[in-house]
């Protein structure tokens, strides 16, 4: 319940607290309070572990930004696919993108205090006003003046733009990309993404056109060359889904300098085909039989099929990539990570699927069982009448079929 006098709010309290070698805790069980003290060797475990990181309850977001992918879900979803968390905690501990739009001075004391670094910061646009529009929130406060404040804590910042046409696309990005560089190194990154809506969306937002994507595409490679020069990184950078829809080559990986946004789909294109440069070369002597079936999003399909075409080649393996079309949220919906089961089975019933069904790792759940709309493994194993194998590398294909089980999970997304 507390350790040296601190009540502890989270996992985060824990750690921070209980870095000392002498500790006074406060213990309750079985509905006693006990009082204990020990001692501990430096760097030694005490052995706890919390079912959930926060105690006092997940943050939610107070904004009503008309282009949130979770307010245009569908009902009968996993239920935690409707939780809009803003918690910093969980952008300190797991990567979360915030919008520092609820904080109270004693988070700002919090943060100071413990050091809470990095954190991962959406901030769309640095004009206060386009700011709170997109945000829907008239009272939100400055996000330039926090993130400076934040600079000045020594608090590194990984940033986010998600780019909508009309409203923070053209000069408007060009301004927030050039606030948001003039602040690194305390702003590591800033991820451009492009808008993602469902087939639910009722609001006027709308796509970018593949016109206004690559204008957005060509300018960050204009401004990443003057970073480069300037900076000596590139700073900025598009999602994998802006190469991938305008025909833009991926970069060499040098040009991710270390993959500071890899989770918010920055550069798991990249590992995917360097990865299948590794393996391709590995296995150039191998022989190996089987067939299976790979789904996919489609946005992916072009390079995934190039890359089973060359699989069968070099090893013998016959795979079909079979590219499956998200009717549950719309088609405009193209990554892997969000097909549902029914899609899924929709689009391979009725076909040869050969010895395996190789399916997104991202589809499913932390425990691997349930897709979005609560369709079970097995359900999709019973349907098709074949084995389903979850996967996130071309590596977990062939180990599938060498007999060595060998898995990748960076390319999860993206498989």
């Amino acid at each position: 319940m507390a350790i040296n006098g601190h009540v502890l709010r989270d996992v985060i309290d824990y750690y921070f607290y209980a870095a000392e070698e002498r500790l006074e805790l406060e213990i309750e069980r079985a509905g006693t309070r006990l009082a204990l003290v020990l001692e501990r060797g430096y760097g030694e475990e005490l052995g706890v572990r919390f079912a959930e990181d926060v105690f006092d309850g997940l943050r939610r977001c107070s904004n009503n930004c008309s282009f949130c992918f979770v307010d245009h879900l569908p009902p009968g979803l996993r239920p935690s696919l409707y939780v809009k968390d803003d918690d910093y905690r969980y952008s300190f501990l797991h990567g979360n993108f915030i919008t520092l739009s609820n904080w109270t001075e004693e988070d700002w004391e919090r943060v100071a205090e413990q050091h809470l670094s990095p954190l991962y910061v959406s901030v769309h646009a640095t004009d206060p006003e386009t700011r709170n529009h997109l945000l829907c929130n008239p009272g939100a406060p400055d996000i330039g003046q926090q993130l400076r404040r934040l600079a000045g804590m020594g608090i590194e910042m990984h940033t986010q733009i998600v780019a909508m046409p009309g409203l923070n696309d053209g000069e408007q990005l060009e301004q927030t990309v050039r606030d948001l560089t003039a602040l690194h190194p305390a702003v590591a990154s800033i991820g451009v993404v492009p808008v993602g809506l469902t087939k639910y969306h009722t609001g006027d937002i709308r796509l970018l056109t593949r016109d206004e994507e690559r204008t957005i595409v060509d300018s960050i490679i204009l401004w990443q060359k003057e970073n480069r020069r300037e900076l000596g990184v590139g700073v900025v950078y598009p999602s994998d889904e802006l190469y991938l829809r305008t025909g833009h080559s991926v970069p060499p990986v040098q040009e991710y300098d270390g993959f500071p946004q890899l989770e918010n789909g920055i550069g798991l294109v990249r590992h995917l085909l360097d990865e299948w440069d590794t393996l391709r070369r590995e296995w150039a002597r191998s022989s190996l039989s089987g067939r299976g079936t790979l789904v996919c999003g489609t946005l992916i399909a072009p390079t995934l099929g190039k890359i089973c075409r060359e699989l069968q080649e070099r090893a013998g393996l016959d795979i079909t990539t079979v590219p499956v079309t998200n009717d549950f949220l719309g088609a405009t919906v193209t990554v892997s990570g969000l097909l549902t089961g029914r899609d899924v089975v929709h689009a391979l019933r009725g076909r040869d699927l050969g010895d395996a069904v190789f399916a997104p790792r991202a589809m499913f759940e932390s425990q691997g069982q349930v897709t979005l709309d609560q369709v079970t493994r097995q359900d999709v194993e019973g349907s098709l009448e074949t084995p389903v194998v979850l996967g996130g590398s071309m590596g977990a294909v062939l180990g599938h079929f060498a007999g060595s089980g060998h898995t990748c999970g960076q390319q999860s997304v993206l498989l």
